[in-house]
């Protein structure tokens, strides 16, 4: 563990693709800013979400515990008063905790509980106290340009007008500007952006982005999916965003370097997941597809340098005990998912992540170096189509429908990605890949088990949704 008290700040994005950063292989200018942090940091080639949707990943980050766990499985389920995070024991540490923009882990439908549009208490913040400007869903509370946030510690509504990401990081900016005590801190700033913003049913990039960005080489992903999605008409946006996102994290860090901070702070960047533009269904997450699952992660300071490209698989739930080591704190049992620091040591960690999925269906699975394995259970759930028609009471009344899991599972996927990148050629059919499937089903359960859950029974595909 670290011995330094070096301040942390969590630069989080939402439904960003890796893809989009040019440390990542994008070849348009848009983002300088973090490809620098990326050449003399370090940067995790197979990073993953641990689940594609805002609320349930939200829920993992603070907590180390997957959504089974926590009971986060679903957006719209608010995070239990008492559960461990990492803001708390950060703060028993003597942390400062500060936190900006999307919270998403306050509000319960299932309790009738609604802080979606107004003034979140602070006991719903997960252990964040210090400094707290924050919407619990910020897609209801402003647009591209123009909205507000909540100061929540004095419950003060705050106005703001500009584009977005401009605005919610000058909060971020406001608090480094005029932070009095000399303790270390942590920061977490939580964008929206490039999330889709859902009563426009659109990606609302800076003006002028369709022109800037027109040039882009698609992802080949988006070519060869089941369906045309709706990329051709948000890409140029979506790529708006990503850049609109870099200039403010340099906005940020030239904040820390006339604060006399910037060497003693450690930047993490990171998204809750990706995003396949409809291609592969009526939505843009909530799959299996690594243009869901993947995400980008890049950590630039302490130990996190020297230029670094991790190729080990490792997933946003092992940031938690990764921050909590940073700042030099003993992880708490319940988070007990090994840090990046150990996995980028020992080499026998780093092989194989593990998903669950919820919403879309009941789903779990893992991916390794060379395949992808899914499971589902459509005989547990059945939401109907997602509709383009987006209302919160719509929303909840479907999710309400969704299940936590299930004591029986069908195969549904299997794809060799070494042969196979963009997913292509479902091989879960296929009767030469029997004992490929037998060691995937036996490692899916083995990662089952170690996050809370009961070893299912695994059938194979249609046998029993027929």
């Amino acid at each position: 563990m670290s011995e330094k008290r070096y301040n942390i700040i969590f630069y989080f994005t939402d439904q960003q693709r890796a893809d989009t950063l040019g440390c990542y292989g994008q070849e348009l200018d848009v983002s300088p800013v973090l490809d620098e942090l990326a050449k003399d940091g370090v940067l995790f080639e197979n990073a993953f979400t641990p689940q594609p949707v805002c609320g349930p990943a939200r829920a993992c980050l603070q907590t180390g515990r997957y959504p089974t766990e926590t009971g986060c499985y679903v957006n719209g389920i608010g995070l239990d008063y008492d559960e461990v995070t990492i803001a708390k024991e950060l703060r028993k540490a003597g942390y400062e905790t500060a936190y900006v923009g999307k919270w998403h882990l306050a509000s319960d439908f299932t309790k009738e509980i609604h802080y979606e549009t107004s003034y979140i208490p602070l006991e719903r913040m997960g252990g964040y106290r210090d400094y707290v400007v924050a919407c619990d869903t910020n897609e209801l509370c402003s647009h591209g340009y123009d909205g507000y946030l909540y100061d929540c510690v004095n419950n003060k509504k705050m106005e703001f007008i500009g584009y977005r990401v401009d605005c919610v990081t000058d909060f971020a900016v406001h608090y480094l500007q005029n932070k009095k005590s000399d303790k270390p801190f942590f920061l977490m700033l939580s964008h929206l952006e490039p999330h889709h913003q859902n009563d426009h049913d659109r990606f609302e990039g800076p003006d002028g982005s369709k022109e800037r960005f027109k040039d882009y080489k698609v992802p080949e992903d988006l070519l060869h999916g089941k369906y045309e999605g709706d990329w051709k008409d948000n890409y140029p946006d979506y790529l708006g965003a990503c850049r609109s996102l870099d200039d403010n994290l340099g906005k940020l860090i030239r904040t820390l370097k006339e604060k006399g901070l910037y060497e003693d702070t450690i930047i993490i960047f990171a998204s809750d997941h990706g995003c396949h533009f409809r291609t592969q269904d009526g939505e843009y997450k909530r799959n299996f597809y690594d243009s869901c699952l993947r995400v980008p992660l890049v950590i630039h300071g302490g130990e996190f340098r020297g230029g670094i490209r991790c190729n080990k698989l490792v997933s946003l739930i092992n940031l938690p005990t990764t921050i909590l080591e940073i700042a030099g704190v003993k992880p708490p049992e319940c988070m007990r998912y090994p840090s990046l620091q150990t996995i980028m040591k020992d080499d026998n960690l780093g092989h194989s992540v593990f998903y669950q999925i919820s919403e879309s269906f009941v789903g779990r699975g893992i991916r390794t170096q060379k395949w992808k394995y899914a499971v589902h259970a459509p005989h547990a759930q059945d939401l109907g189509e997602v509709s383009h028609e987006w209302s919160l009471e719509a929303y909840y009344k479907m999710v309400g429908k969704a299940k936590k899991d299930s004591d029986t599972y069908e195969e549904l996927g299997l794809f060799d990605l070494e042969n196979d990148p963009y997913e292509k050629h479902n091989l879960v059919a296929d009767p030469a890949y029997r004992q490929v499937r037998e060691e995937l089903r036996k490692l899916l359960i083995r990662h089952m088990l170690e996050a809370g859950e009961k070893a299912p029974e695994i059938y194979p595909a249609g046998t029993v949704s027929g």
